[in-house]
């Protein structure tokens, strides 16, 4: 039988004190009405109410029972009432997966998209992988990538991303700056591992020219290698949104302002679904007005002068002296 139902129907009938008050608030017959009910005696096995020609009371067994059928049928109604808003208002749960750089970045987004949804508890995951939402659980995924394969996965897309050359002011004093592409051989280079690719690809008038990052120093991590640069290890290639403060700072400086390598675009990843739950459309939607603000705060750091050695600028030299007496 369906214990549910026969529930509602033993409760209305308590409420309305007889069995056709019951039968009409449900829509039902008498019959109806009060064969679900013995259906529902026969099931637990213990009458639930005494009959008379002139009214129903409940038995000990039924009071009890009735007390614990309120409590679930009130549970029921609020899940019920919270799943059919789910679609309407954003609550609960939000599992965001990210690379480990972005999630750096997208930090403040989520403290203000708390601020504007405040029922919604965001639960960050960074790793340096893209996992699949499906099979680990996460309501959305954050993905770099120049394009996506297939699937079923609903795709929005957020931002572009480009990596730039960079270099510590004491490591150029000491080893020259380079004025071309080809100039990076004669360099120290460091590798980034990161959008599976070794070379770094520069594209210009004469064709494409690959350089290789070499082996003094490796890792997989924007920040570390941020680090290692500002050490004066060498020049690295590094994701614009990982570089922006220290060339504000002064402890790097942008090389070939004129290249920008490893494009990459930024995705929202999700499940498909029929019903979109709120906080699910919320968050892609705030990161689809919000995140291209932000990196375009970084876009004028890394493309601002002040912050590159074009060629023949003057007083980089000025630069670097004051750089190597700190």
């Amino acid at each position: 039988m369906d214990l549910l139902h026969g529930m509602q129907v033993f409760a209305r009938v308590v409420d309305s004190g007889s069995f056709a008050g019951a039968a009409e608030c449900l829509d039902l017959s008498g019959a109806q009405v009060s064969r679900l009910v013995s259906d529902l005696e026969k099931h637990l096995q213990t009458r639930l109410l005494q009959r008379t020609t002139r009214r129903l009371c409940l038995t000990e067994s039924g009071e009890r029972f009735l007390l614990r059928c309120r409590d679930i049928l009130e549970d029921v109604r609020e899940a019920t009432a919270e799943a059919h808003g789910a679609h309407r208002n954003p609550r609960g749960r939000l599992r965001v997966h990210c690379m480990s750089g972005l999630g750096v970045l997208i930090t403040p987004l989520i403290a203000r998209y708390s601020e504007r949804y405040p029922d919604v508890c965001i639960e960050l995951s960074l790793s340096q992988h893209n996992p699949d939402p499906l099979e680990e659980g996460h309501d959305v995924v954050i993905s770099i990538a120049r394009s996506l394969p297939d699937s079923a996965l609903v795709s929005q897309t957020l931002g572009q991303l480009f990596s730039v050359p960079c270099a510590a002011p004491r490591y150029l004093l000491q080893h020259g700056v380079p004025e071309q592409p080809e100039h990076l051989i004669q360099h120290r280079r460091l590798h980034l591992q990161d959008f599976q690719e070794d070379a770094w690809l520069f594209k210009g008038p004469a064709g494409d020219l690959a350089i290789a990052p070499g082996d003094t120093f490796r890792t997989n991590v924007a920040d570390a290698m941020v680090k290692a640069t500002e050490e004066g290890m060498g020049i690295s290639l590094l994701p614009f949104f990982s570089v922006h403060q220290a060339l504000q700072d002064g402890s790097l400086v942008r090389l070939l302002p004129d290249h920008r390598l490893r494009e990459r675009s930024i995705f929202a990843l999700y499940p498909s679904r029929r019903f979109l739950d709120a906080k699910v459309r919320t968050w892609v939607e705030f990161l689809q007005a919000q995140l291209p603000l932000l990196l375009a705060q970084h876009v004028r750091v890394i493309d601002d002068p002040e912050y590159s050695r074009p060629t023949g600028q003057a007083g980089f030299s000025s630069v670097l002296s004051d750089s190597a007496r700190m």
